[in-house]
């Protein structure tokens, strides 16, 4: 098969990084209104399934920290497309799963083969879009991914109206193989310089950035508007369909505004990129993400039987976000070229730490409300902010 790579001109070029990137939010979107029936076909609880997402975002933190330096030695390709195929593999482990331990398990190597998508995909923008358009870039790369995790929901909602759970994960198995074959032929390699893999070197290269407070604190900034949704995303169908009666087959519409705010925050921030610098957009989008969480938390104590009081605000927060994200790592990855891939691995496993505790956090408390819920966004974000005007400061 031969190669048709793609110049950074073609627009299927972003399509293509987008669809990889999609693959990490697919993992956790498309299965999301399954959760309450693979609760009752494994015999387990709901602190059991905010473990899953736990596990597998365990997974997608700890193997970043191997996979950008991997990726930084031998190429991007190669990389990208071993963790794609351990994902397949995961995938259909998950499906074939009878308990929850078993689940678990296999949603933990999901997570190993789902980071290499996001995490290689940003360093492939940076390394072929250069610092100053890299910015841009993501943030199309964010308004074209959010497709998928807009028809996510939906799609897995009303399989789940005639077809058994672990379809969804044959789904997003069939997902990754085409990936693996559309890297093959259309995704040139990127490298620019080989790095060495002696773990002095890896070290120094993580020392380097650990030390860089104005690296950390945007990586902690956008990590911590990531935890809030993750909060937000792992208790949204015990919240909607368990505690608010919202039906299988609708709960991926509540979904959709979300994605659409995404969408829109995401297309304005590429707009802005080439008005504004990175950290005023940052700073922007972690003041809307704030008042948005406020805002949830309010309507969430006064109304607490109604949909539109979380899922409005959520369409808010989302825009915000999608300020927020594509230019933090533009701020990020902008003074590291040559180790591009291993800052965006410990971009990547930051951010899926902090998403992990906060899933597992609030998992060990929901029970009668949506409060735990919304305290942890509200907390989340306010500690974004903090570390965004810091940003702002150091630079």
């Amino acid at each position: 098969m031969s190669a048709r790579h793609l110049n950074t001109d073609s627009p299927w070029l972003l399509a293509l990084l987008a669809a990889i990137v999609a693959l990490g939010p697919l993992s956790v979107d498309m299965y999301l209104p399954a959760m309450p029936s693979m609760m009752r076909a494994l015999d387990t609880d709901i602190s059991y399934m905010h473990l899953s997402i736990s596990t597998y975002l365990a997974g997608y933190a700890i193997f970043h920290l191997a996979c950008g330096p991997l990726a930084d030695r031998l190429g991007r390709k190669p990389v990208l497309t071993a963790g794609t195929g351990l994902f397949v593999l995961a995938c259909i482990g998950c499906a074939q799963s009878t308990s929850a331990n078993e689940l678990l398990v296999f949603r933990f190597l999901q997570g190993v083969g789902a980071c290499v998508g996001p995490t290689l995909a940003r360093t492939v923008t940076r390394d072929l879009f250069g610092p100053r358009r890299a910015a841009r870039a993501l943030s199309l790369i964010a308004m074209l991914m959010a497709l998928g995790p807009a028809i996510a929901p939906l799609l897995g909602g009303f399989m789940l109206l005639v077809l058994p759970w672990p379809v969804i994960f044959i789904f997003l198995a069939a997902y990754a193989l085409a990936m693996i074959v559309l890297l093959q032929v259309f995704l040139p390699e990127s490298l620019p310089e080989r790095q060495s893999l002696h773990p002095l070197n890896i070290l120094r290269n993580y020392a380097q950035l650990l030390k860089d407070m104005r690296f950390m604190s945007v990586v902690l900034a956008s990590g911590l508007v990531y935890a809030a949704l993750m909060a937000y995303l792992s208790s949204s169908s015990f919240v909607y369909m368990e505690l608010l009666g919202v039906p299988v087959q609708y709960f991926g519409f509540i979904f959709l505004t979300t994605v659409l705010g995404y969408m829109g925050g995401s297309a304005l921030s590429a707009r802005m990129s080439d008005r504004l610098d990175s950290h005023q957009t940052l700073v922007r989008g972690a003041i809307l993400c704030l008042a948005s969480a406020m805002l949830m938390w309010l309507g969430g104590s006064l109304r607490p039987d109604s949909v539109a009081v979380l899922m409005l605000p959520m369409t808010i927060y989302a825009a915000g976000m999608g300020l927020v994200y594509p230019h933090a790592m533009a701020i990020a990855l902008a003074p590291y070229p040559h180790i591009a891939g291993t800052a965006s691995s410990l971009l990547g496993f930051i951010q899926m730490g902090l998403s992990g505790l906060s899933a597992a956090l609030v998992g060990q408390v929901l029970e009668a409300s949506a409060q735990p819920m919304l305290i942890a966004m509200a907390s989340c974000t306010a500690g974004c902010l903090a570390l965004s005007l810091y940003a702002v400061r150091r630079n």
